[in-house]
């Protein structure tokens, strides 16, 4: 089982049932059991999936542009 839950940064995080602690790419070390679940959920996979549904709620959704795509700036 994985639990779902958010960092005070805003950014929204999953860890394996029976950890104690999370490390948050803010670097804030965050205990599990004193954070607040939103979701639970049995897979890695669907955990994943889940933070990147959520982040994407919170903050829209990422669009990232090929290398042709980027117009050059010109000096």
């Amino acid at each position: 089982m994985y639990f779902i839950f958010r960092c005070d940064c805003g950014r929204v995080l999953y860890s394996k049932e029976g950890v104690a602690t999370r490390k948050c790419v803010c670097g804030k070390s965050l205990k599990v059991k004193e954070r607040r679940i939103f979701k639970k959920v049995e897979s890695a996979e669907e955990a994943s999936q889940t933070v990147q549904k959520m982040q994407e709620e919170i903050y829209g959704a990422s669009v990232f542009k090929k290398a042709n795509e980027i117009p050059k700036k010109r000096f």
